[in-house]
């Protein structure tokens, strides 16, 4: 399953929504929008600095993750990024593809 890095922080209404709610509420809603596309939360932390939140979740593609980005970006209370993430083992076979490539200028 494509796993997913997401970063994500939140705006004053929804820094005000996870101050009524909590971070445990917070877990439940976000394991109900993965496992309801048929994915899996692995880790989810809370921080501070430039992130508020990150969450590594598995989903069963990569539309899956467009979906949950898509609606939560539109609710306006989180600003996201979601970056694929590869196992060694799909950067050993990435690497050892030939890929025709030339550099511009060259």
């Amino acid at each position: 399953m494509p796993k997913f890095l997401i970063q994500a922080t939140y705006t004053p209404e929804g820094t005000k929504g996870l101050l009524a709610e909590g971070a445990s509420g917070r877990r439940a809603a976000v394991e109900q929008v993965v496992t309801g596309l048929g994915g899996k939360v692995e880790a989810m932390y809370f921080a501070f600095g430039e992130d508020d939140l990150v969450i590594v979740v598995d989903f069963p593609d990569p539309v899956s993750m467009a979906a949950v980005s898509l609606t939560v970006k539109a609710s306006g209370a989180l600003r996201t990024r979601a970056t694929p993430l590869l196992t060694l083992d799909e950067i050993d076979e990435a690497a050892r593809r030939q890929v025709a490539f030339r550099a511009p200028g060259a």
